[in-house]
């Protein structure tokens, strides 16, 4: 059976590199996974996602003309599944770690509690950054004897 793009095949994870994941596929034909296609948020390391010997789903992307073979886990899945897939790689680590989300690793609750909506997050951020401006204002005038009045010598 040859694989067509846009083909979705069960593999097996060979090998990771900082770039991506090198997948064996049925008939013994190896493809991989770009750092990128890993999955739907940002990947800074393969290894938070992927082990060795992991069976996982993949869309073929492309094939080209040497026989190589582009693939992607984040189109393979569903949508709805992300996020549960999400979820459960995440939790082991609420379980042992007593970090403060400000502190904690990419997965860190943090991400959970972030609002859904770009302009949320936008309104979020300015009013936090409101908050440290005045912070920071009232600690210089402090500092300065107050509403900039002078001493007189």
């Amino acid at each position: 059976m040859a694989l067509e793009i846009g083909e979705i095949v069960e593999g097996t994870v060979t090998g990771i590199a900082k770039f991506g994941a090198f997948i064996e596929l049925p008939e013994r034909k190896t493809g991989l996974v770009h750092i990128s296609e890993v999955a739907s948020e940002y990947v800074s390391d393969v290894n938070e996602y992927l082990k060795v010997n992991d069976k996982v789903k993949v869309k073929v992307i492309s094939i080209d003309e040497r026989g190589k073979i582009a693939l992607s886990i984040k189109q393979a899945a569903p949508a709805e599944g992300k996020r549960e897939e999400r979820l459960a790689r995440e939790k082991p680590e609420f379980s042992h770690s007593r970090k403060s989300p400000s502190f904690a690793g990419p997965r860190s609750a943090r991400k959970q509690d972030l609002p859904a909506s770009f302009e949320d997050k936008l309104s979020r951020f300015l009013k936090d950054s409101d908050e440290r401006l005045l912070d920071l204002r009232r600690n210089v005038e402090s500092k300065r004897g107050g509403r900039g009045s002078r001493r007189s010598d």
